[in-house]
């Protein structure tokens, strides 16, 4: 499970006196606890996956805020701790696989048009899980059930 290689990492962080490292997972961990408190049990991997696309996000917009500010040393420093959030993601998705995931989906569930989006899109949601952004899933399931008018 997600959650315990986070812990287990940040365990071996600890004895490694990996201060950057200790840092975001104890952070990403606290978030865990949370909304495991806040849902009342233990968190799915998806959820845990969830979690840390928000920081990721979160990172990202602060990245920008400090090369607007041409700090450059604490750029590098949110990088780096980029880096330690990515490598708890899946795999990313290339397109071409996403896309043959949607097709397959169009086809089984009988989708005709932009009507029949939410539901594909649930299940595309469900099979992709966290390998890509939901953004562009959405994008490319409009796209594909555009085409089939």
């Amino acid at each position: 499970m997600l959650e315990e290689k986070i812990f287990s990492d940040y365990q071996k962080a600890l004895k490694e006196k990996d201060n950057l490292k200790v840092s975001v997972l104890r952070f990403l961990r606290a978030q865990m606890m949370n909304l495991k408190i806040e849902k009342k049990r233990n968190l799915e991997d998806s959820e845990v996956i969830s979690l840390i696309r928000k920081q990721i996000k979160n990172s990202q917009e602060v990245i920008e805020e400090y090369k607007k500010a041409n700090r450059q040393d604490l750029v590098e420093k949110e990088t780096k701790e980029l880096e330690i959030l990515n490598a708890y993601l899946p795999p990313a998705l290339s397109e071409e696989e996403a896309i043959r995931i949607i097709e397959e989906v169009i086809s089984q569930e009988s989708a005709v048009g932009l009507k029949d989006m939410g539901k594909v899109m649930k299940v595309v949601l469900e099979k992709i899980s966290g390998c890509m952004d939901s953004k562009r899933v959405s994008e490319l399931v409009r796209e594909r059930l555009s085409l089939k008018k």
